[in-house]
């Protein structure tokens, strides 16, 4: 459907949501607070089942791609909402965080060119500018869900690998806004950094002039702030910046793979922001997310949803070992030992139902994040949202090789050419000092380590 007849759906579903709730609204019970439900429908969305979803809330947004409509209701609607004849399922607005679990300040950035965690995914070899893999992302577009890019973005990237004509912001969500609004320009105005950081993972970034190496440094970035400025948001936001990608994929994008990256979650799957993920794998993106940072209490949302590759947050016994020239000055081990790499402790485990795939980087991960707005500054970052773009980029690679890559193929090929790290433990160096033990069971790892040489070789 046009953008111009959404809009007017829109306005037509707000005018009538508002005269259906105007004097008919019954005083609110005590404790009933005013929540946005998101709204999956069995049929198409058109003015009467918007009026008739007028007498439970006000509607806000329309997503007519995948029959969807989020409401601002009072919580005591929900299970007359989903009683609806029309209604194929409702749930409350979920909440998404991206944040990383600690931050260091990087001191020595003497030498820089390439670093520990691409040389562990075989993507560079030790210290310097030496690419292990025949493709570099040329080609293919990689959309990062996130908190948006910093004002300085320009100092850190190659202002050819953002495709500012397609980047957007999404706002809103949640009981007190109710709406999923589109703010312009506002996705290179971020304040939290951690979409930075993320998308510095995919492409390689600017050390003060000299260049870092990235997993897919030729590929396209599409920044979608999700986010807001404090790393949190809402599921029917995600679902919009999910089937604003799959739109381009349908449409400008048509010939270009196209690859989302989500380093973001939440403890409950949403049934739009699911329909989402199932749409924009129809269109034929490919969609990578974190797998959360809750240790035991189990995954993250999108990221434990099967069709979505998801990857836990991996870590290398030689991390501050060295001091804190480690990240650039020292080898990691050709071929792969599996006794040099450990899950994190805060890398959330597989829980029944949900569905874990692989394991890559994420403690300890050099990147550009700002703490102080305008002053250019890097640091170490350690999460599942430092893992997932490292997969992201191995991902986008694969897609150069083979444009017409499936969600499905890639998946396949991530896991089944992964290494298999077994349940153990490790005792580890800390960057304050410290040593610690570091166990892990079977249900942390997915497959194993995912390593960009092994995906390609077996990408047909």
């Amino acid at each position: 459907m046009k953008r111009t007849l959404w809009s007017v759906l829109l306005v037509l579903a707000l005018a009538l949501s508002s005269l259906a709730t105007l004097g008919a609204a019954p005083p609110a019970p005590k404790g009933d607070p005013m929540i946005g439900i998101n709204v999956l429908l069995k049929t198409e969305v058109t003015p009467s089942v918007l009026n008739d979803l007028g007498q439970y809330g006000k509607v806000r947004d329309v997503i007519t791609e995948i029959k969807a409509v989020t409401l601002q209701a009072r919580a005591s609607q929900l299970p007359l909402i989903r009683s609806l004849p029309y209604v194929a399922a409702a749930n409350p607005d979920a909440e998404r965080q991206g944040a990383p679990v600690d931050t260091v300040a990087v001191e020595d950035f003497a030498n820089g060119l390439s670093t520990w965690d691409l040389d562990a995914i075989n993507v560079t070899d030790v210290g310097f500018n030496n690419r292990q893999v025949d493709f570099d992302g040329s080609g293919v577009y990689v959309a990062v869900l996130d908190t948006g890019l910093l004002d300085s973005w320009r100092q850190y990237f190659p202002e050819e690998r953002i495709a500012t004509e397609y980047a957007i912001s999404f706002g809103g969500g949640g009981g007190e806004m109710g709406f999923v609004s589109t703010q312009p320009n506002k996705w290179e105005h971020d304040q939290n950094s951690h979409g930075t950081h993320v998308t510095s993972t995919i492409i390689g970034y600017s050390l003060r002039g000299t260049p870092v190496n990235g997993v897919a440094p030729k590929a396209k970035i599409i920044p979608v702030k999700v986010l807001n400025q404090n790393g949190s948001g809402w599921s029917s936001v995600v679902a919009r910046g999910i089937t604003y990608v799959a739109d381009l994929k349908a449409g400008p994008l048509a010939n270009y793979p196209v690859v989302i990256n989500m380093s973001l979650g939440g403890p409950e799957l949403d049934t739009v922001e699911k329909a989402a993920i199932d749409y924009a794998i129809s269109k034929g993106v490919i969609l990578v997310a974190s797998a959360g940072n809750s240790g035991e209490a189990g995954m993250g949302y999108p990221g434990a949803y099967a069709p979505v590759i998801s990857v836990a947050a991996s870590g290398w016994v030689g991390e501050w070992v060295g001091g804190r020239t480690w990240w650039y000055a020292s080898d990691v081990t050709d071929p792969i030992n599996t006794a040099d790499f450990y899950i994190t402790d805060f890398s959330s485990r597989q829980k029944d139902g949900q569905d874990l795939d692989v394991a890559a980087p994420g403690s300890w991960v050099v990147g550009p994040y700002q703490l102080q707005s305008g002053k250019i500054s890097y640091y170490f970052l350690g999460g599942t949202s430092m893992a997932s773009p490292h997969v992201a980029g191995i991902v986008a690679l694969m897609a150069q090789k083979n444009p017409a890559l499936t969600a499905a193929q890639a998946e396949s090929i991530l896991t089944s050419s992964a290494i298999p790290l077994p349940a153990d433990c490790r005792n580890i160096y800390t960057p304050y000092g410290t040593t610690e033990n570091v166990c892990w069971d079977a249900d942390a790892t997915g497959a194993g380590l995912a390593t960009a040489d092994a995906a390609l070789a077996a990408t047909p």
